[in-house]
This record gives structure tokens, C-alpha cells and sequence, in this order.
């Protein structure tokens, strides 16, 4: 079975950083999606980012663009992201998420495994 594990989140202040990182296991197909998403109180999950783990290419939402960054390494098996220039607004628990395919997307139906999720709140 695949495994995803999420850690690195915390409580941080406005305009300061986390980096999340995502550890993944168990894969048998030669490529696959990993997905970052976010779900804050009240509200739905929405993606955030994602990176092909083949040929890492990837996709942000408009709203993390230019203070998202998504990375891996493939050496760990893991995937981060490094958010920069948090806001209050980005508070939510985030969750890690893989699917078998060969194009990016969002699309929280689209994916099969979901890590546990970890909390990340931004307040002063």
C-alpha cells in the first residue's frame, strides 16, 4: 500500500516560513503526482501545488505563486514545500497526496492516497 506522511508544520508569525515535507512509500507505477492541499475550518480542501515526480515539472495556485515552492528529492523519496511570506490566510491543515498519472492537477477526487495532514497556523 502507499504511504504518505506529512511533517513541519507549526505556528508561525505573519510574513514568517515553514517547509513541509511529505515522505512517500510504497509506489509501483514508474510515475506519479504528488499534490499538496490545504483544508482550513470551515471550508473545503483545496489544492495548493503539485510536482510530477517523473520529469518534475509543477503547478501552484494562483493565490502561493512566487512564496510556494515545491520540491523533491527523489534520493528520500520525499517531497516539500517551502512556504515563504506566510499569511494569516494560509492557515489550515495540509495534507500530502499522490495519484498514478502523467499530467498535473488539483482535483481533490482525482487523487487515491492522503497522508494524516499536519497543522499550520499563521497568527501574531
Amino acid at each position: 500500500q502507499v504511504q504518505l506522511v506529512e511533517f513541519g508544520g507549526g505556528l508561525v508569525q505573519p510574513g514568517g516560513s515553514l517547509r513541509l515535507s511529505c515522505a512517500a512509500s510504497g509506489f509501483t507505477s514508474d510515475y506519479y503526482e504528488i499534490g499538496w492541499f490545504r483544508q482550513a475550518p470551515g471550508k473545503g480542501r483545496e489544492g495548493v501545488s503539485c510536482i510530477n515526480s517523473s520529469d518534475g515539472s509543477t503547478y501552484y495556485q494562483d493565490s502561493v505563486k512566487g512564496r510556494f515552492t515545491i520540491s523533491r528529492d527523489d534520493a528520500k523519496n520525499t517531497v516539500s514545500l517551502q512556504m515563504n511570506t506566510l499569511k494569516p490566510e494560509d492557515t489550515a491543515v495540509y495534507y500530502c497526496a499522490a495519484r498514478a498519472s502523467s499530467r498535473l492537477g488539483l482535483d481533490v477526487r482525482e487523487y487515491d492516497y492522503w497522508g494524516q495532514g499536519t497543522q499550520v497556523t499563521v497568527s501574531s
